[in-house]
C-alpha cells in the first residue's frame, strides 16, 4: 500500500504513487459501505465506473447509465471514501461536445469526483482539453472502450496488429500532451500495454490488459463473487459473497418457517 499526496490534487497523487515503485491498487465502488471497505482497506484509487449500469442496475452494457445515475453514485462513494483517489466515469452521451464534457464533469466533481473519466483518444480531444481548461482533472481509457460495444459488435482485445498497436500508442502519447493524469488501458494485448508505458510518463492502470502497467483495476463484484452470472476470465476472486447473501436470506426464511407451531 501505497503512502501518496492528498487526492485534491489527482496528478501529485498519481505520480507519487507511481513513482513509490508499487503497483497501484484501484478498484470500482458505486456505494457508501463499499467505498467506505475498501478505503480503510488502503485501496489507493476508487473508481465510480458505469459498470454499475451491468452490476448495479442490471443493464445488459454501459450505455444506458445516465449522468444522474453517476452524479448518485458518486455522491455516495464521496461520502464512504476518506482517503482513496475518487475517478468518475462519464457516461455515454455526457461529452459529445467540449461544452457538454465541462457541464457533466463538473457535476462529478460537486458531487465528490477528484477527476473524471472518459473514454477514446485523438477524437475525444477537444472535450479533454475543454475540461483541463476548466480545472477537471482527467484520467484517459484506451484500449476496448465499453460505451461503444455495441456499435462494435462485442467485447473485443484490442492492440493485437501493429497497427492498432501504433494508434493505441499515438493516443496515450496525445492524451499525456493533452494533460491527463494517468490512462486505463482496458483488453489491451499484454506486450501492447507494456510499449505504452514505455512511451509515456504518466501512470498506466491496466483491466486485462497483462501485469505490465503501472496499476491495476478490477470490478470489486467481480473481486468479491458478489455477481456470480459473469466474471471476465481475467477478473480475480477472492470471496464469495453471493453465496454468503444466499445462504443468510434461506437461513433466514427457514428461522421464520419455525416461528409458528
Amino acid at each position: 500500500m501505497s503512502e501518496p499526496s492528498s487526492p485534491t490534487r489527482p496528478d501529485h497523487y498519481l505520480a507519487a504513487l507511481q513513482q513509490s515503485g508499487n503497483v497501484i491498487s484501484a478498484l470500482t465502488a458505486y456505494d457508501y459501505p463499499t467505498a467506505r471497505l475498501l478505503d480503510e482497506a488502503g485501496i489507493d484509487i476508487l473508481l465510480v465506473g458505469d459498470s454499475l449500469g451491468m452490476v448495479v442496475l442490471g443493464y445488459q452494457d454501459t450505455v444506458d447509465v445516465t449522468l444522474n445515475d453517476m452524479v448518485r453514485h458518486t455522491g455516495a462513494v464521496a461520502r464512504g471514501s476518506k482517503r482513496a483517489l475518487i475517478v468518475s466515469d462519464l457516461p455515454a452521451g455526457s461529452y459529445d461536445d467540449a461544452g457538454t464534457a465541462v457541464a457533466s464533469g463538473r457535476e462529478l466533481m460537486d458531487a465528490g469526483a477528484h477527476c473524471v473519466k472518459l473514454e477514446g483518444g485523438e477524437e475525444v480531444a477537444p472535450q479533454i482539453e475543454a475540461l483541463i481548461a476548466a480545472g477537471i482533472p482527467v484520467v484517459g481509457h484506451l484500449g476496448m472502450l465499453p460505451q461503444h460495444v455495441r456499435e462494435e459488435g462485442g467485447y473485443k482485445k484490442k492492440g493485437l496488429t501493429e497497427d492498432e498497436a501504433q494508434r493505441i500508442i499515438n493516443d496515450a502519447k496525445l492524451l499525456e500532451q493533452l494533460g491527463v493524469c494517468a490512462i486505463v488501458l482496458e483488453s489491451v494485448k499484454g506486450n501492447t500495454a507494456g510499449r505504452v508505458r514505455e512511451a509515456i510518463t504518466i501512470p498506466t492502470i491496466g483491466i486485462g490488459s497483462g501485469e505490465d502497467c503501472d496499476g491495476q483495476i478490477r470490478v470489486t463484484h467481480d473481486l468479491t463473487g458478489m455477481f456470480p452470472w459473469f466474471r471476465p476470465a481475467f477478473a480475480e476472486q477472492y470471496a464469495d459473497i453471493a453465496t454468503d447473501i444466499s445462504k443468510s436470506a434461506t437461513n433466514y426464511i427457514d428461522a421464520l418457517a419455525k416461528m409458528r407451531p
